[in-house]
This record gives structure tokens, C-alpha cells and sequence, in this order.
């Protein structure tokens, strides 16, 4: 066979996250308990992703798939229909049947047995078979539970694989009820399991120790990207995935910026470096921004908006609690941010109670909301309609971007929500500015 011939993708780095079926079952037997009778549900594996010529970006499993699989592979399917009448086919995998050439060009693909093992699926079909076990099970459902990207950042460019499966759906089979899976996988997901929250807490360990070791290496002169370097030598020595999202590594200016990627400037002596990084493991994304002084020693005026932007971070973290509804959260934060800008000397007392409830002035500093939710992507789906409970995990990130002085500060941790007393995920990695610095004179 020509190379040409050879689809030039790399899957995941492994197919599969080991030692977790347990976790993975668990995901299945909820969502499987709250379809309504004779339903099926069907989710599909992502595309792969064509950037140039054969050229495609490294593989990211569908979130929904992995998460009810513990599988990253191309061209998979999961089929869950809990009133089938076939027992054999109440919970079915579908996978690429690998061979010898694909082996050698792209990598050994799952078998079976593996298949069986990361999952704890026991049926495992290869996709030849799909179409007519798709068919005899039409047959039986009344409802059919498809799936496609409802996140509300979301901005699809096209049909990816789920949504070309929902349109071919309808085609052959127009009579079924089909009905919308997100809603359902949303309120689940938004409640993490024991499992997800210890792989949560691995990434955090891993983010944690990439932090102090930026603590000896930043210092004046050191470009942005060899801060990257040396956390993304961190991250894979321990384990890692590797980054859970761009990381952002933004000195002076540049932290007003606040998603800032391109992290190709030279840190100054005088400046602030904004860190907004972090590991992920297994999958699970960790996320922390610290900001800290290049040279060691935050100027007092640093110093001052820093330990707002933390008595605001804690004070965030204590109002977010089990029955609180976001939006009314993300307005508490505002007026603890309020009190801080007013100390600052940022605003004016007198003009902030004659605001526009509409339009607070904080936002001129403070632009963007305080918390989200986090777990497989970054910003994890949540039913942002229903209020805060025990077990879903949030980032807590307030700060202050001041571009006219020429710095930003923003502190950013994790914590799982629980009744009697949050968890800080990142509670033990270093926050308090005398610590930063005392850290930072070791080097």
C-alpha cells in the first residue's frame, strides 16, 4: 500500500485509561437508569481532524464517549439499550478492526480483550457489524436518544460525527421518536464520582509540582516559552497527559490579555508573570492561575491588588455552596469585588451606588465570571438552570487587569462542593504572597 493511501493521523497517546472500569460502568448504569422505557441511546467517538495536506491534529476523544467509556479511539460507537430484548445487546462497543498496516503505519489499535478491560463492555462488535445490529434493534426501540455538542460556548463549524449519524438516523427511520441525550449526560456529568474526582486530584498534584518548579527557574530575562518548557517537562515526567488547555504564561501586559497563548515575550525585571496552567491525567483536566513577580519581590502596589484578588478568591469560595444558583453567586462576587476596587482607589464609592445594576462598573476591571464548572474538558457541561450540589467541581477565578499600570492579577483553584465545608483541590499549592517570595528568594 502507498503511503499516500495511509490516513496520516496519530490517535491519543493511549486508547485507553487502565484501572478505571469501575468508574466508566458506574457512568453507563446511571444514564441507562434514567432512559425512559424501550429507549436506546448512541454515542459516537469524534472526528479526526484534517489540517493540511494528510496532516491532522492529534486525536481528542468525544467528551460524552470517553466518559461512559474510558476509551479514545477513532471511529468507535457505544450502544445502550437497557430493554433490549437480547440481553447480549443491552450494552455493545463498536470499534475499528485493526490489522498489520495499520499497525505499523498509525499504531496498534484496541483489541477486543483491551476493549473489554479499560470499559467493562463486554460485547464488543467491530464495525462491520454495526449497520445490521443497528437495524434489528430499530426494530424494538420507540425512543432513540442521539447526541450532539450542546455546550453553550460551543461554536461547530460543521456536522461533526454525531450530528452526520443523527441526520442518517432520520433518513432511514423518520417514524422514531428521536429525543436530545445532552440534557441528560449534562446533569449527570456535572456530578462527579469518587473516580473523576481522584483523577481531578492526580492533575492537581502534577499542576502543583510544575508550579514550584517555576518558582526557581522565572526570573528576569527568561523568555514565556521557557516557561512552557519547563512545565511541560513537568507534566509528562510524572505521567501526564500533557497541558489540559493552552496554557497561558502572560508577563507584564500581556496578564490583561485573558486568553493569551502565544507566551513569546521576554519576562522583564519589574513585571508580573500571570500562569493560568495546568495537567491533565487520565483525561481529567486540572486548572490554577497563580501570578507572580519576575523578579522575585512584588512593588507594593503589586502586592496590594494581589491580596485582593485572593481575599476575593476566598471569599468566592466560601459563597459557592450546595442549593446557591450561579447567576446569584456571580453577583455576591461582584460587590466583594466592588469593596476591593473601592479600597484600591479604582472606583468611587459615591458612583458605584448610582450604577447601572445593568452595567456594574467592577466589570471595566473584572470582565469575566468567577467560576466554572470543570471535570474532561475544561469548561464541563453543566445545567447552569438548576442550582449548585454536593459533588461538582468548580474553578473559583476572580482578578484585577489594570493595562494602564501594566500588570494583571488573577488566583485561580478547585474545589469540590460539599455539605460541612468545600474541598480545595489545589489548597496546598502556594498562594500567599510572603510564601511566593520566600519560595522564589531559593533559587
Amino acid at each position: 500500500m502507498k503511503q499516500a493511501d495511509i490516513p496520516m493521523h496519530q490517535a491519543s497517546a493511549s486508547p485507553l485509561t487502565p484501572g478505571l472500569q469501575e468508574t466508566f460502568s458506574s457512568h453507563r448504569a446511571r444514564l441507562a437508569a434514567s432512559l425512559p422505557p424501550r429507549s436506546m441511546a448512541i454515542v459516537l467517538s469524534n472526528d479526526v481532524i484534517t489540517t493540511n495536506a494528510d496532516a491532522t491534529v492529534p486525536f481528542v476523544e468525544n467528551s460524552d464517549f470517553y466518559y461512559l467509556t474510558g476509551i479514545r479511539q477513532e471511529e468507535s460507537a457505544l450502544v445502550l439499550f437497557p430493554d433490549a430484548q437480547d440481553p447480549a445487546h443491552r450494552e455493545m462497543l463498536f470499534l475499528r478492526e485493526t490489522n498489520e498496516t495499520i499497525a505499523v503505519w498509525e499504531g496498534a489499535r484496541l483489541t477486543k480483550e483491551q476493549a473489554t478491560e479499560a470499559s467493562g463492555i463486554v460485547k464488543i462488535h467491530w464495525n462491520q457489524q454495526f449497520d445490521s445490529l443497528f437495524r434489528r434493534l430499530m426494530v424494538q426501540a420507540e425512543s432513540v436518544f442521539l447526541n450532539t455538542n450542546e455546550h453553550p460556548r460551543a461554536r461547530p463549524e460543521g456536522p461533526d460525527r454525531n450530528e452526520r449519524f443523527v441526520r442518517t438516523s432520520r433518513e432511514q427511520f423518520p417514524l422514531h421518536q428521536y429525543r436530545r441525550l445532552a440534557p441528560l449526560l449534562h446533569r449527570q456529568r456535572a456530578i462527579k464520582t469518587p473516580g473523576e474526582i481522584e483523577l481531578m486530584r492526580r492533575a492537581c498534584s502534577v499542576t502543583e509540582s510544575g508550579f514550584h518548579r517555576l518558582l526557581k527557574f522565572v526570573r528576569p530575562g527568561v523568555m514565556e516559552y521557557e516557561v512552557q518548557a519547563e512545565l511541560i517537562h513537568e507534566y509528562l515526567r510524572l505521567g501526564a497527559d500533557g497541558f489540559a488547555y493552552p496554557p497561558i504564561i502572560a508577563s507584564g501586559v500581556n496578564s490583561c490579555v485573558l486568553h493569551y497563548v502565544s507566551n513569546r515575550e521576554r519576562c522583564k525585571d519589574g513585571d508580573l508573570l500571570l500562569l493560568d496552567v495546568a495537567a491533565e491525567w487520565g483525561g481529567y483536566d486540572s486548572d490554577m492561575t497563580r501570578t507572580i513577580p519576575v523578579n522575585g519581590r512584588f512593588s507594593p502596589r503589586q502586592r496590594a491588588v494581589y491580596e485582593s484578588v485572593l481575599r476575593v478568591m476566598r471569599a468566592a469560595a466560601d459563597l459557592l455552596q450546595p442549593g446557591v444558583m450561579l447567576n446569584e453567586f456571580q453577583k455576591e462576587v461582584g460587590r466583594v469585588m466592588e469593596r476591593e476596587l473601592i479600597g484600591l482607589g479604582l472606583l468611587d464609592a459615591a458612583e458605584v451606588d448610582k450604577q447601572d445594576p445593568d452595567s456594574p462598573l467592577f466589570r471595566k476591571y473584572f470582565m469575566h465570571g468567577t467560576s466554572h464548572s470543570i471535570g474532561i474538558d475544561t469548561h464541563d457541561v453543566l445545567r447552569e438552570d438548576e442550582p449548585v450540589r454536593e459533588n461538582m467541581v468548580f474553578t473559583v477565578e476572580p482578578g484585577i487587569y489594570l493595562p494602564d499600570e501594566g500588570f494583571g492579577v488573577r488566583l485561580e483553584n478547585m474545589i469540590v462542593i460539599k455539605e460541612g465545608g468545600n474541598v480545595d483541590l489545589l489548597g496546598s499549592v502556594p498562594i500567599e504572597p510572603d510564601d511566593i517570595e520566600a519560595l522564589m528568594a531559593d533559587r
